[in-house]
């Protein structure tokens, strides 16, 4: 028995046609340039730490949606590379607050400079109405990415899946 195809405009149909787009324009803006130390995960924290940082090493899980032993080794590993600040939390000596410091900022500004090019260079071949359609499109889509964005609360790994 075949699985009847999700109705136009339904969410199940906008969310697949969404997600197989997400993935092919995703490589477009995870291409390295010079900044070979920076993997994704890695640009992806720096990221979470510019719009919500200083935060704990937990907080930073949290939003990364990654395990709390992972986050600490990335934030050794951002540490490591120059592009972080740590300081003792003001409400918990024991604990550390993270923020990006010069070095990530201007990292992260670069790498955002480079993949918005690459991404604008795209978007310009399009026909004009197209690109109207993408403007239209763009709160819808913000709102989308600003929920996705909301700390969720850690959820145990299910047996037999693996963690990121």
């Amino acid at each position: 028995m075949e699985t009847p195809a999700p109705e136009p405009g339904a969410p199940a149909e906008l969310a697949g046609r969404l997600r197989a787009v997400l993935q092919h324009l995703l490589p477009l803006l995870r291409r390295q340039s010079v900044h070979g130390d920076l993997t994704p995960s890695r640009l992806t924290a720096l990221a979470v730490l510019d719009a919500h940082g200083p935060v704990r090493i937990s907080e930073l899980a949290a939003r990364m949606n990654i395990a709390l032993s992972t986050t600490s080794r990335m934030v050794d590993l951002l540490d490591g590379c120059g592009w972080i600040a740590r300081r003792p939390d003001p409400e918990d000596q024991r604990a550390s607050l993270i923020s990006l410091n010069d070095d990530g900022q201007r990292l992260l500004r670069s790498v955002r400079q480079e993949t918005t090019g690459l991404l604008a260079a795209e978007i310009a071949e399009l026909p004009a109405d197209r690109r109207r359609l993408l403007h239209d499109a763009l709160p819808a889509l913000e709102e989308l990415a600003e929920r996705a964005q909301r700390p969720r609360p850690a959820e145990p790994p299910r047996r037999g899946t693996p963690t990121r």
